[in-house]
């Protein structure tokens, strides 16, 4: 398709502009780094040459401008954190309007906002919910006069999807001409607009249903432009199951994000909470703490589209490096170093009633935040065990290669790396790059897909020069893993669980979509198992070969929807 030529012209244009100057480092699967023979000063010389075009690199590219849209509950919250952490980023105040430091900055603003007629930053973001309990709290908070009050939208019910995701994709098709009016209205006022962002949860009635409603109508309208998002995975424990349903929602969801998204970031909230317990020493971590991780992550990954150097500019670049074949699209995360601040610390300790053991009396604020004992059994808790001292390029990639900081509940020792992509931050020369890179493959810290060249791909972005960090140097890893695959495999085993008895199936059956037969949930189930056989076959060395020759393979099954990413590209 049109798309996919744009998207393979622009990874081929980013990867040799890379090798050029260094911040892109190619290795194939026989490790051999990427001008491994320059000599040390002529890569010095690449480096500060590089640093030195970024100014007038950024100011010749086009801007491209993305579209965030918040669906539900969930993806309220995130979208809430995340806007907050980019307004400081970009020296923005809460109500919109610039601080005069970052008048003349060098960033792209325009990326997530747009300026309007009375100089405040608008976020280019629609809120969209069917209860108003999130979006109220978001317009009664400081930001309230930061969104578009024209982009906000409640359902006049006001009673949600009661978790179920066809009561949210059928509240959603009620109200198709006044979303599509919202959506068609902040496409135009962009001028060279590249894709949207979309930040839901997969188990819940409104981010799932409504959400995969959305996602439909993206892949309908604009078939040309890139859909990501950011999709929040349940917790599979039976012990630590918030919904009963929700390998329903999940397994419906999963079948729209497979066909109709062009990328997906999976936000496991099993490994978002184990990191929380376990790096940040939070023993009872709270939605916000959990918030704080992810707005975390969406402002890294972002960065290099809102602080450009000369590669991963854009998102159609950012994505074409990380997708090789198109159903494979679903991403994992890492970050490193993590930290929490105070203020947020108590934010989320603030956001739920304190822990109280039986027969004890409640504790005061003071007793619970103050320590003046000299008992060594009183003192207050050692510092997070994810506090880094001291940061370095290589100490930042080898920790990314970790299971402990990854965001998703898979083993990544099992199966294998399709891509991999670094983003570092900080103001770091290229030959650190490079020397991470050739210690990495000495250690042999992770192993590619056996069938293709493997790339192992390092960019390097700035910092924020407005927000104050403890870190020299941080990363994020997006990473094309088929460990992912047990993510898949957990939804199956809880939706065959229920469903063998057609468990919780009545709310559904009232809904018009399930009222004649229950067809659908088995259609979703066939996509994700192909999905997963999918990842699970691209570990063998004939996975080129996998599924050709067979009637209903997993393309038959992915190909209906389309998207950007075209299968037959």
């Amino acid at each position: 398709s049109h798309f996919a030529r744009e998207s393979q012209l622009a990874c081929v244009t980013s990867l040799v502009a890379g090798l050029r100057v260094f911040e892109t480092f190619c290795c194939s699967s026989r490790w051999q780094p990427a001008l491994h023979e320059a000599p040390h000063e002529q890569a010095k010389h690449l480096g500060r040459a590089a640093r030195a075009r970024q100014t007038q690199s950024a100011a010749d590219a086009k801007m491209k401008e993305i579209i965030t849209l918040c669906v539900g509950q969930c993806g309220n919250q995130i979208g809430s954190e995340f806007w907050k952490q980019i307004t400081a980023e970009h020296g923005i105040r809460p109500n919109g309007v610039p601080e005069d430091f970052a008048l003349e900055g060098d960033d792209r603003k325009d990326v997530f906002f747009y300026e309007a007629d009375d100089a405040r930053f608008v976020p280019r973001a629609l809120l969209l919910d069917l209860e108003p309990r999130v979006v109220n709290n978001i317009q009664n908070s400081q930001h309230r006069d930061l969104f578009n009050p024209e982009n906000i939208f409640v359902s006049k019910e006001g009673g949600g999807a009661g978790n179920n995701w066809a009561s949210g994709h059928r509240q959603a098709e009620e109200n198709a001409e006044l979303l599509a009016d919202m959506l068609d209205r902040e496409a135009d006022n962009s001028d060279s607009l590249e894709g949207f962002v979309l930040t839901h949860s997969i188990a819940g009635g409104t981010g799932s249903g409504m959400g995969s409603y959305i996602l439909e109508h993206l892949n309908d309208h604009f078939p040309k432009k890139l859909v990501s998002t950011y999709s929040v995975f349940p917790n599979w424990e039976e012990d630590q199951s918030d919904v009963v349903v929700q390998p329903y929602n999940s397994i419906l969801t999963l079948k729209r994000l497979a066909v109709n998204a062009d990328c997906v970031v999976v936000l496991d909230n099993t490994a978002l909470n184990r990191i929380a317990v376990d790096r940040l020493r939070i023993p009872n971590p709270s939605v916000h703490h959990v918030n704080s991780l992810v707005s975390t992550v969406m402002a890294a990954s972002t960065t290099t589209l809102r602080y450009p150097g000369y590669t991963n500019n854009d998102l159609v670049g950012l994505v074409a490096s990380l997708v090789p074949t198109p159903r494979c699209h679903f991403l994992m995360t890492g970050y490193t170093p993590l930290t929490i601040s105070a203020d947020e610390l108590a934010r989320g300790d603030a956001s739920k009633p304190p822990t109280q053991l039986p027969g004890s009396e409640p504790a005061g604020k003071d007793e619970r935040m103050v320590h003046t004992s000299t008992d060594p059994r009183e003192r207050p808790p050692p510092p997070p065990a994810g506090a880094v001292r001291k940061t370095s390029v290589l100490d930042v990639m080898r920790r990314l290669t970790q299971a402990k900081n990854i965001m998703v509940s898979a083993n990544t020792r099992k199966g294998c790396y399709l891509s991999l992509l670094n983003i570092i931050q900080g103001d770091v020369d290229p030959t650190q790059v490079h020397k991470a890179l050739q210690r990495v493959r000495e250690r042999r810290l992770v192993s590619f897909i056996p069938w293709g060249p493997a790339t192992f791909n390092v960019a390097l972005s700035r910092k924020s020069p407005y927000v104050e960090t403890k870190h020299k140097v941080s990363g994020l890893l997006l990473a094309n893993h088929t460990c992912v695959s047990q993510l898949f495999a957990k939804t199956l085993t809880a939706y065959d669980r229920i469903r063998k008895r057609n468990a919780f199936v009545e709310n559904y059956r009232r809904e018009p979509m399930f009222a004649d037969s229950l067809d659908e949930f088995d259609d979703s189930r066939d996509v994700v198992q192909s999905l997963r056989d999918e990842y699970i076959a691209a570990e063998s060395p004939d996975y080129v070969e996998w599924g050709v020759g067979e009637e209903d393979d997993a393309g038959g099954l992915l190909d209906d929807g389309g998207g950007a990413f075209a299968s037959d590209a």
